[in-house]
């Protein structure tokens, strides 16, 4: 038990600092380590450890970084970004349409693959204009965040909870919508009022203010059609039918890969296989720990003290916490197994899905999200410190918690 308990804090360490201490050994590689060291001292046998990873889960994210996959490739994001940054409108209302584009596209298509796709083009596009590239891509990441928690496809955290709980898309359609979409302008607000007068960038000697305009990949309009046909149906499935989510998934993505257009290589290369070998190796990890009875025993022993995970408004604050301490996937990992599939799901479902979402702009490392923008940021030459990004993201994270407490609080009252 000694060595189980040793190698899952190791893992959660490397968690939340980024990285093994003293070794060039990053998250996902310090969950698929975890995972073959619990197999390796007997914490848990081989095939209990493929048992435990949910093929579920993990099918149902593969095949919808697939379809989202599938976007990028036909430039579908760089028409997008092109054409909301070059509106000729003022800087507060370019920030109002950039956030409801990102809550939208996360809503809608995986956030972190959104992130990725978006972050450069809008560095880019920006700077060619003038402007000063970090409260827009502060925004932007920030309303990815929140935007996502309003569906079960908006993240893989929430993919996760629905797996857990047991619900459906409807099911968390109907406890985060609102709140999700009454946090855009909460973003906007609040990002607006702290870069006032700040919105263009300062001349530098000897640098152009102005730089130009990054190349935009052509825009295909028939493989943005057929990506956007194939998502339609994909949610109307997950709606109106009884059928496996990740199947659906799944599907979905086999019919974007046969293509005659665009090589199965291209859309493939936009999957993050690492965010998929970090769940598979949580998965294998937490489950050892499991296999302890500790996790049991320490959920009893919090209860008895008063902390009661059933409670809505104790997960949110929580998983808000644990969100940005260890990261949103692993925190909702670690607590949806011990949540009950009856009684107010509805109030954990928006617990997990708001917890998380609207927690993890408070840091750099709440969120994916968060490492992308700042990281690809940097690729590019805009700065964005982690004190900028509190600055921002801690008002920002504080309003729209407060906003999902009041939400969870009447969920619990009409419940």
């Amino acid at each position: 038990m000694d060595m189980t308990v040793l190698i899952f804090l190791l893992v959660y360490v490397a968690l939340a600092l980024g990285h093994v201490p003293g070794f060039k050994v990053d998250r996902t590689g310090a969950t698929l380590v975890g995972a073959i060291a619990m197999i390796a001292v007997g914490s848990i046998t081989d095939k209990a450890a493929w048992s435990a990873i949910d093929y579920q889960t993990i099918g149902l994210l593969f095949g919808l970084m697939v379809v989202s996959g599938a976007f990028v490739v036909s430039g579908f994001y760089a028409w997008t970004a092109d054409k909301v940054a070059s509106l000729d409108v003022s800087p507060p209302v370019l920030l109002a349409l950039l956030i409801v584009t990102g809550g939208t596209l996360s809503a809608l298509l995986t956030n972190d693959v959104v992130m990725v796709a978006m972050t450069p083009l809008l560095v880019a596009i920006t700077l060619s204009r003038g402007l000063n590239p970090t409260p827009f891509l502060l925004g932007f990441c920030f309303a990815a965040n929140t935007g996502s928690a309003a569906t079960l496809i908006g993240s893989p955290q929430n993919m996760i909870a629905a797996q857990a709980l047991g619900a459906s898309f409807s099911d968390f359609l109907k406890v985060a919508l609102v709140p999700a979409v009454l946090s855009l302008p909460i973003v906007w607000s609040v990002v607006t009022f702290l870069y006032r007068g700040k919105w263009h960038m300062a001349q530098t000697p000897g640098t152009p203010l102005v730089q130009t305009a990054p190349a935009i990949a052509a825009f295909d309009r028939v493989e943005t059609l057929k990506a956007a046909i194939v998502t339609a149906v994909v949610i109307a499935a997950f709606v109106f039918s009884t059928w496996p989510r990740e199947l659906i998934a799944l599907s979905a993505a086999a019919v974007m890969l046969v293509n005659r257009r665009i090589s199965s290589k291209q859309v493939m290369s936009t999957v993050d296989g690492n965010l998929l070998i970090l769940l598979a190796g949580l998965f294998v990890v937490n489950a050892a720990l499991a296999q302890t009875g500790l996790p049991e025993k320490l959920v009893h022993d919090l209860k008895s003290a008063g902390l009661d995970f059933t409670n809505p408004s104790m997960l949110f604050l929580a998983v808000s916490a644990l969100s940005n301490v260890v990261g949103n996937n692993p925190a909702v990992m670690l607590l949806a197994s011990f949540l009950p599939h009856s009684g107010n799901v509805d109030g954990l479902i928006a617990a997990l899905a708001l917890g998380t979402g609207f927690s993890s702009n408070m840091i750099v490392f709440g969120s994916l999200a968060g490492i992308i923008v700042v990281e690809q940021a940097a690729a590019k030459g805009v700065t964005i410190t982690l004190g900028e990004f509190c600055r921002a993201g801690i008002p920002v994270s504080i309003a729209c918690m407060a906003l999902a407490l009041a939400w969870i609080t009447f969920l619990g009252i009409s419940a």
